[in-house]
């Protein structure tokens, strides 16, 4: 072979049987297991070796040679290279009945635990429904400029994106003026991110754009930036460190803003009467439909009753706390972060809650049994954990001298929930009652769920 002239991969047929947390077909080839991008079960696809390791090899399919009932056409023409996405190849249908079953296998499998009642998904829209998200931005000459958007599939690139279908309209309408935009600032090589938060602004939807800047920009940086936020009408942000360095450069009217100014952003729970202000990098939920539904859902099954006093565990600003605060005695939220109780005392007292939620700062990943003993016992408890779960929590009301009457736990991790739910019933006496996937992410691979809890013969 010539030299610099690179070897053609290898490519077999295979039949695929199921998919894995990922969204990538599982098949087997000469007893070893392959992850199969762009297969689904029951298809038989020819694909190509992409990378070989000791226990699985990777291969990318190359030609569907029996489709499965299931598929459909991507409906984004990046689909495959942009990592934003990773299941636009499935009917949506068929996306929900997967995520409720990998629900069900990690609960049996890793938790050795079985819900009583499996109950109905939650889904929504699945496409234009995310409200947040994070672009990286990169300089790249060779790609004709600057770069916007989610990075591609497996890669630190970002993706050439000029259109995205699973961001909210107004959003995915800014993404070749962001490109021009950053393309004639100075700073344009030290800005590697844009966060975007849409929220319900005075007249409509408002999109916030927080520019992680590594250096001020210049004069003229500014003067451009302010042309845009008044052509685009979105507000401006400036993010020099952290998320809390963040400061309103200005309002979607593209006037500078004085330096107390904060956002307009707000999203509303009408079922309940609750409006819930917020900072573009505050953490809210990326799918504002699917939450408003959640959190009626959530309020339904913990079931909190007039005189009952009710704790809410990893509460953020407050999206579960005030609505559950309409109808229980007391609410309790507790949250690692100081900025954001300060916010949810601040939201309760807008709401005209603040004789019915009181909020805790306490770090839930090191402190479950104190902050439980400081704080006294819980009629009901909703737990709403980041990734990692709430193993603390959980081993702290497994070895509780109370129990509360029911608990709600409220999962963005399948494998974690079935870690603490195993604590919960094997440990701590008790039951799991029921759960549900939850949709929050449609065409990607994301699951999360809610799962109920009560003790055990209670």
């Amino acid at each position: 072979m010539a030299a610099g002239v690179s070897a053609p991969a290898q490519e077999f047929v295979l039949d695929v049987d199921s998919l894995d947390l990922e969204a990538n077909g599982v098949a087997h080839h000469e007893g070893k297991v392959v992850f199969v991008r762009g297969a689904l079960p029951g298809e038989r696809v020819r694909a190509a070796l992409v990378r070989r390791k000791p226990r699985f090899d990777v291969a990318q399919t190359v030609e569907v040679l029996r489709a499965a009932s299931s598929r459909v056409a991507p409906r984004c023409p990046h689909f495959g290279v942009c990592g934003g996405c990773s299941m636009q190849h499935l009917d949506p249908g068929a996306q929900l009945a997967i995520k409720q079953r990998a629900l069900e296998d990690q609960l049996r499998h890793l938790g050795k635990v079985r819900p009583a009642t499996v109950l109905r998904p939650l889904a929504g829209p699945s496409w234009g429904y995310r409200y947040r998200a994070r672009l990286s931005v990169r300089h790249v000459p060779k790609k004709g400029g600057v770069l916007v958007g989610f990075h591609e599939r497996g890669s630190s690139y970002v993706a050439d994106m000029r259109e995205c279908h699973v961001l909210a309209p107004r959003v995915a309408e800014l993404l070749l003026p962001l490109r021009e935009l950053v393309a004639g600032l100075s700073l344009r090589e030290r800005l590697p991110q844009i966060e975007v938060a849409v929220g319900e602004g005075d007249g409509g939807p408002l999109v916030a754009l927080v520019l992680r800047v590594l250096e001020p920009p210049s004069a003229d940086d500014r003067a451009r930036l302010l042309g845009f936020a008044a052509r685009e009408r979105v507000e401006l942000w400036l993010q020099p460190k952290g998320p809390d360095s963040i400061t309103l450069l200005c309002r979607a009217e593209g006037e500078p803003a004085g330096g107390d100014a904060d956002s307009q952003l707000a999203y509303r729970l009408p079922e309940h009467g609750v409006a819930m202000p917020f900072r573009p990098t505050d953490f809210t939920q990326v799918n504002h439909r699917i939450n408003e539904a959640l959190v009626s859902r959530a309020v339904r099954l913990l079931d909190p009753q007039p005189g009952e006093r009710v704790a809410d565990l990893f509460c953020g600003l407050g999206n579960f706390s005030l609505p559950l605060a309409r109808r229980a005695r007391e609410v309790v939220g507790i949250e690692g972060s100081a900025t954001l109780t300060r916010r949810a005392q601040h939201n309760a007292g807008l709401n005209g809650l603040s004789a019915r939620a009181t909020f805790a700062t306490a770090n839930l990943f090191e402190e479950g049994a104190p902050a439980f003993a400081s704080l006294g016992a819980f009629d009901r408890i909703l737990v709403d954990p980041p990734r990692e779960g709430a193993l603390e929590v959980a081993k702290a009301l497994a070895a509780a001298s109370w129990r509360p009457r029911r608990i709600v736990y409220v999962s963005c991790n399948p494998a974690t929930l079935a870690r603490d739910a195993a604590i919960l019933v094997h440990q701590g006496g008790f039951e799991l009652r029921a759960a549900a996937a939850v949709d929050m992410f449609p065409q990607t691979s994301h699951v999360e769920s809610i799962a109920v809890l009560e003790p055990a013969g209670g």
